[in-house]
């Protein structure tokens, strides 16, 4: 016996959206405790832990959604299930792309350290401790020595994985923002037309604010 469910209503649509857009937001916020001799991994830690579990918790409301509504009956349900799918796969590739930086880091610093790098030794004079002296304060040339000792590298290997670590941080920053702030779209979309006017149809302009980001950085990568 088949039973006829009545299709989501528009305030519970967008609600899942902007409840998502929440979760994937949290992302940058969670905080990791950091060894001494992992602080080059700070940038990226909290992101780590907490990514998967958000990943986790939004499929099972993706399952939740579709065990509510298998075949969305609506336009609005249709645009909803688009918006929400591009934003679980967005995620879920750009953490991916985070656990391999990472590793790519670790893998570095278990690589034989390397001669001390000529800018962060100790010079008598001349120009070489002037472009040193241009990089780095005193203060902040004796926070990254001790942060290196700390971590069993030398300070120039060590500015070399932070850098990586917080270039690491800012790619998986802009992705979760992006993602956010395009399920925030959507959400309004879906709550602020009438029931009949959400719809995907042929233009570009019609389909979900991340299909279409996901489109343009599929054309931009061609």
């Amino acid at each position: 016996m088949t039973t006829n469910r009545a299709p989501l209503a528009r305030t519970e649509l967008a609600g899942l959206l902007s409840d998502a857009a929440q979760s994937v937001s949290e992302i940058l916020t969670a905080e990791y405790p950091t060894a001494a001799s992992r602080s080059y991994l700070h940038p990226v830690l909290g992101v780590l832990s907490a990514g998967p579990r958000v990943v986790r918790e939004l499929n099972d409301r993706f399952e939740g959604f579709l065990a509510a509504e298998p075949v969305p009956a609506t336009p609005a349900g249709l645009f909803t299930l688009a918006s929400y799918a591009s934003a679980l796969g967005w995620l879920t590739e750009s953490l991916a792309e985070l656990t391999t930086s990472v590793d790519r880091i670790c893998t570095r610093v278990g690589m034989p350290t390397a001669p001390p790098d000529p800018a962060f030794t100790t010079q008598a004079g001349g120009e070489q401790e002037t472009e040193f002296d241009f990089a780095f304060s005193a203060l902040e040339m004796g926070a990254i020595r001790t942060a290196a000792e700390a971590a069993g590298l030398t300070p120039g290997d060590y500015i070399g994985v932070l850098s990586e670590s917080l270039l690491a941080a800012s790619r998986i920053t802009d992705a979760c923002m992006e993602i956010s702030s395009g399920l925030l779209e959507d959400a309004a979309y879906v709550l602020g037309e009438a029931t009949d006017q959400v719809w995907i149809g042929d233009g570009p302009d019609s389909l979900p604010t991340l299909v279409r980001s996901l489109l343009a950085r599929m054309e931009a990568a061609e």
